[in-house]
């Protein structure tokens, strides 16, 4: 259901580490059900501006405002609560190599679940989100038995483990082979169709992005410096722009 607030506004948001000015009165929105991209050079901020989103960087100055909260405003178990609404998919996955995939799915559950709902329904959850990515044969498998792609899907099975309103994805083709990062790339959307969910994507992959993007966002020198779709930002004049489209 579309809601009329943006499910995550950014209002002059920035953020330096020493001297690098890395965000510089950045400003956006997103709005709920919609699948957008970051798109900057390397090193130019996109993660940081991520993890300023879930709090696990904190912005120097600006409001971030996530699901109707003021991110600033939450106290730390407030803010644990709050992230069970929010998936998170690292570049590097972030699987635990000592557990097993169900183990690996089993630990949001641990943070946000009573141990009687989890007895009651964690199983069922866990085989529910490995069957969204197609992998519920990976149960009792460990990581490194998975291919980069298969490990790609789990991380992506327990990003969405806990049903997020909103899913944060950083650079999720990274390292995956064409085909490979195709299927990831049409997973996003499947997600996005069958939940719903808002999606804020960090990618270099133009064919992902062409593939996923309901609207782009160009992050150059701290600033939103533009935004559209792909189609019309491939079409720019601007050099700073075309740059990212040869």
């Amino acid at each position: 259901m579309q809601t009329k607030d943006p499910i995550v506004l950014v209002e002059h948001v920035n953020k330096s580490f020493g001297t690098n000015h890395v965000l510089r009165d950045f400003s956006m929105a997103v709005e709920t059900g919609e699948n957008l991209v970051i798109l900057g050079k390397s090193g130019s901020g996109k993660s940081v501006l991520i993890k300023c989103i879930i709090k696990l960087i904190a912005a120097d100055s600006g409001k971030i405002t996530v699901l109707g909260q003021d991110i600033d405003a939450l106290d730390e178990d407030q803010l644990n609560t709050w992230r069970a609404d929010i998936g998170f998919l690292f570049q590097s996955n972030a699987l635990y190599d000592s557990m097993t995939i169900r183990e690996n799915l089993l630990f949001p559950l641990r943070r946000h679940w009573t141990k009687e709902k989890r007895e009651k329904m964690a199983d069922q959850a866990i085989l529910e989100a490995l069957e969204d990515v197609g992998l519920a044969h990976t149960l009792h498998m460990m990581p490194a038995e998975l291919s980069g792609g298969m490990r790609k899907r789990v991380a992506l099975a327990r990003a969405l483990i806990l049903r997020p309103k909103v899913i944060l994805y950083d650079e999720p083709t990274t390292g995956l082979d064409p085909i490979t990062g195709r299927e990831i790339s049409q997973l996003m959307i499947d997600v996005q169709k069958k939940y719903n969910a808002t999606s804020i994507v960090i990618s270099h992959d133009l064919n992902c992005i062409n593939m996923i993007a309901n609207r782009i966002i160009m992050l150059i020198d701290g600033k939103n410096y533009a935004s559209g779709t792909f189609q019309e930002l491939e079409a720019a004049t601007d050099p700073k722009i075309k740059a990212f489209f040869e």
